[in-house]
């Protein structure tokens, strides 16, 4: 009982540690709360050869679960498959326990190798990662964070020790190089699940030692296709989606039919604006029809809305109807069982970068047709379960694509060009891409890579660019993180790069409150930007957090506790990093006039690509490298102080309802001439801006060259006077 009792109360200190962890251990079990653990005491108690510890009687209960899973049947059958190929690939129906269960049934072969070997199990979404963990952990009976665990960027809940580690995709086709070297010399089993036109390298493949599982999301053979619900179709597209959702919604509460629901929306700022709603109707609804519970599910942001706290004895008093609120894309991370309703709304939006305009589009578009039909799948094998399409039938088959355009096809290939830069392969040929990514993507990526100085003469790797591959962040903010270390303002520039990185750390106001949030921000304003202004934002959080609580300092003030947390973390990692490799942490010297223009010239290093001005006076920013015009978002301090800067550094630029460039910072022309490498300003496009900057570096360089004569000359002299050896080799940042 002892054993068992520790056993379950290490699970729970996991399951609780974090907010993330706590929204997704609501999910891990489908029950309303009502059910108490049964401990039972035996002579002859059966060991976990995982953790040699007895199994726990919660352990049996989810065996019998695990059992009555469409996918258990074949475990015999995917064992002997595993044990005499490389590759096994499994297909079937959502919620068939694919995800769940080979991973814990390749965890005990590999525990019978000699040596022990290990399994890294992918997932698409970090928030994914985390929660398969959770359940596998649960599942296994055994500790998360040592048997099973998760590795995700800047988070880590593993030991060396871990024989089943889930890890997203990131991890393995991304930037983040030493975690995936530390995972291809450890694993014996990769398992690939959702991969959506993932690349790997052939040389991959020449590893015998290294077994791969690929699950893929499949439509069950018609032989053996299970009962589902037949969907019920809008007679046409409503004009709202979202309110008809909501009010579908309460239809299916007051008609008092009991069931979880799951309501599939098309973006994110839906997912929280449904939250808000739902819990202001709350106080409307009859008591007697049972509570309302909303759950987002966000497929990228960190930062979840925190649960509704019920007092425990009313909780069991009344029937709670969970709602699942999240997006197309969030599919992945619904564990909840007893879902009777499904809403969908069948379009989405979705992030696509254009490598024209190095930008990223936001376009709403119908999800695909493989998508509609996982939705359905979410019901199982329940006789009763109803999926509401809102949208007719004939969209389905007259809109709707066959599948979702590959991940690959619609992002910046920059850090994974880099990423496959850095694994020697210098021609793409060597590739095994399940879907080609545009010719023009790959281009633009080796094209910024070039101007970045990550590449040599030959367009492989510089020892610049292997430098740059040994940190987890976008090339450009790398390339600046190690300019720092020659302008000296490292400290700086940590901070800017951890605050970039993680979630915006600034909240959308509540309507009404939009005037209260910017007098809030603006304590923070900067002069010289929303860069600097980042950085007294994460110093003012510092200090809060060793005060009081930084909880109620973040909500008072509009900003994200989480992602301020998140920057945190990133940081801590980042100077982890640089001590590893060896490079130098300049001390801390914010505020004087010779750290900021440091930064602006390290920021410029990397960012120089990043570039626009004002060509009205009014706000509207042309960019330099193309035609687009944007506007200051509303989070900058600029916006909130109304100030307009001529030039400006942006950090990112999004084509949305309104084209808006983010973290902005004023920088001035001559910066720009000193620092921009003048092959990439000779391939500008003709502007009245490069014309502006063509005059300012006429005038610098007569300037520049008399400065050379003069330092040519005093170095002549001195090389007279005292004779020297040859120097070693220093390090310059280019």
């Amino acid at each position: 009982l002892i054993l068992e009792r520790g056993k379950m109360d290490l699970k729970m200190e996991f399951l609780t540690s974090s907010p993330e962890n706590q929204c997704f251990s609501e999910l891990l079990d489908g029950s309303d709360g009502d059910e108490e653990e049964i401990l039972v005491c035996g002579e002859d108690l059966e060991l976990n050869p995982f953790d040699g510890l007895p199994y726990s009687s919660r352990y049996y209960r989810l065996m019998k679960e695990r059992e009555e899973l469409p996918i258990w049947k074949e475990k015999h059958t995917f064992m002997e498959s595993l044990l005499h190929n490389q590759i096994v690939i499994v297909s079937g129906d959502a919620k068939t326990g694919k995800s769940s269960q080979v991973p814990q049934w390749c965890a005990e072969h590999c525990l019978c190798l000699q040596p022990r070997g290990a399994v890294v199990c992918t997932q698409v979404l970090r928030q994914a990662a985390v929660a398969l963990a959770l359940r596998v952990a649960d599942q296994m009976d055994v500790s998360l964070g040592h048997e099973v665990g998760y590795s995700v960027p800047f988070d880590s809940c593993c030991t060396p020790q871990t024989i089943l580690r889930l890890v997203p995709l990131q991890a393995l086709t991304s930037f983040y190089f030493p975690l995936f070297f530390f995972l291809l010399s450890s694993t014996g089993v990769l398992i690939i699940i959702r991969e959506h036109g993932i690349i790997f390298p052939k040389v991959k493949l020449k590893s015998k030692a290294i077994k791969k599982t690929w699950l893929e999301e499949g439509i069950s053979s018609k032989k053996k296709k299970r009962h589902r619900a037949r969907p019920v179709f809008a007679c046409r597209a409503p004009e709202q989606p979202f309110l008809a959702a909501l009010r579908l919604l309460l239809e299916i509460h007051h008609s008092g039919e009991r069931g979880h629901i799951v309501i599939f929306l098309a973006c994110e700022q839906e997912i929280e604006k449904a939250y808000q709603m739902i819990r202001q109707e709350q106080s409307n609804l009859n008591p007697d029809l049972g509570e309302l519970i909303p759950i987002p599910l966000y497929p990228t942001k960190q930062d979840l809305t925190p649960k509704l706290t019920q007092d425990k004895q009313k909780c069991c008093q009344k029937y709670r109807r969970k709602v699942l609120l999240t997006t197309s894309s969030g599919e992945p991370l619904i564990w909840t069982k007893n879902v009777t309703f499904v809403i969908d709304v069948g379009v989405e939006r979705r992030k696509v970068y254009n490598p024209r305009i190095r930008a990223d589009s936001v376009l709403t578009q119908p999800i695909s047709q493989s998508q509609a039909e996982v939705h359905k799948q979410i019901l199982g094998m329940s006789p009763s379960g109803k999926i509401f399409c809102l949208y007719p039938e004939e969209f389905t088959h007259k809109e709707m694509k066959a599948e979702i355009p590959a991940k690959v096809q619609e992002s910046n290939l920059t850090s994974l060009v880099l990423f496959l830069k850095r694994m020697d392969i210098a021609g793409f040929p060597h590739c095994d891409f399940i879907t080609s990514p545009a010719p023009e993507s790959l281009m633009q990526a080796l094209e910024d890579l070039d101007y970045l100085a990550a590449l040599d003469n030959d367009g492989n790797l510089s020892e610049f660019g292997i430098i740059m591959s040994e940190f987890p962040l976008d090339p450009q903010l790398s390339k600046s993180l190690l300019a720092s270390c020659e302008f000296e303002c490292v400290d700086e520039m940590l901070t800017i790069a951890a605050m970039v990185t993680a979630p915006s750390c600034f909240l959308q106001a509540p309507p009404g409150t939009e005037e209260i949030a910017r007098t809030c921000w603006s304590r923070f304003s900067h002069p010289a930007g929303d860069h600097c202004t980042l950085i007294n934002v994460f110093h003012a959080f510092k200090a809060a957090t060793a005060n009081f609580s930084s909880e109620k300092w973040c909500r008072d003030h509009f900003l994200s506790c989480s992602a301020l947390s998140m920057a945190g973390v990133i940081r801590a990692e980042l100077v982890e990093i640089m001590k590893r490799i060896e490079l130098p942490i300049s001390p801390p010297d914010f505020g004087s006039e010779e750290n900021l223009l440091s930064i602006k010239k390290a920021l410029l290093s990397g960012y120089f690509m990043h570039i626009a001005r004002d060509v009205d006076g009014s706000g509207n920013y042309l960019m330099l490298t193309h035609k687009q015009v944007a506007q200051l978002h509303p989070f900058s301090s600029y916006y909130n102080i109304r100030r307009i800067p001529e030039w400006v550094l942006f950090h990112q630029f999004s084509i949305s309802e309104g084209n808006s460039i983010r973290v902005v910072s004023e920088i001035c022309p001559q910066l720009f001439a000193e620092l921009v490498p003048q092959y990439y300003f000779s391939n500008l496009p003709p502007s009245e801006s490069k014309n502006i900057l063509q005059e300012v570096i006429n005038h610098l360089a007569p300037v520049s060259a008399t400065k050379e004569e003069q330092k040519t000359a005093n170095d002549s002299k001195e090389n007279e006077e005292f004779p020297q050896t040859p120097t070693e080799q220093r390090c310059i940042i280019q």
